[in-house]
């Protein structure tokens, strides 16, 4: 959600946006987790194996391919509520033009030093103890904005204004409330 509203501010307002791979796969790895949420993140590696892969082959080409397969696989995942990994993977790369040799990534170690060097960019930004999404705003990082939906048009930037306005108090840490719904996709 945070990703479709960056994409929102974007039309909205004047930023430039890097993309980079954070995985929950990688944050908890080694963490004692419940049976079915450890299946989980052992099959999370592939798709974001599959999109290093991608960006370290065509990234140089293509700046926001990391976003695009990102929008892709996610789109296919939790509005498209596909649980195939491999079925999610081939069909983001068909959407996407992009070969589907890449697809063997998922299930190789190769990429996995460049996954968690990404990783560590973003998460060495906020600290351990947060997961994703990250957001940094001139040089200031945090955990979130987590938002459902994600607002569109000049909602989507007047959340951006109040981002760059807490990311340039110093001793700026936290705003949190408890979730009370899922993912809404509009």
């Amino acid at each position: 959600m945070t990703s479709r509203w960056i994409g929102e501010v974007e039309k909205v307002r004047d930023i430039e946006t890097n993309w980079h791979v954070m995985s929950l796969s990688v944050l908890n790895e080694g963490r004692d987790l419940p049976d079915d949420y450890r299946d989980l993140m052992d099959r999370a590696w592939g798709p974001v194996r599959v999109i290093i892969a991608a960006h370290q082959r065509f990234g140089d080409d293509d700046p926001a391919l990391v976003k695009k397969l990102y929008d892709a696989m996610g789109t296919r995942i939790h509005p498209g509520g596909e649980k195939d990994y491999d079925v999610v993977i081939a069909d983001a790369l068909d959407e996407l033009g992009l070969p589907s040799d890449l697809a063997k990534a998922a299930y190789s170690t190769e990429h996995d030093d460049a996954l968690r060097a990404s990783h560590a960019e973003g998460i060495s930004l906020v600290g351990e103890d947060v997961g994703t999404p990250v957001v940094a705003v001139n040089g200031v990082a945090f955990f979130g904005p987590v938002v459902t939906p994600a607002p569109k048009g000049e909602a989507a930037g007047r959340l951006w204004d109040g981002a760059v306005l807490v990311a340039g108090t110093p001793g700026f840490y936290e705003l949190k409330r408890t979730r009370t719904q899922g993912p809404v996709f509009d």
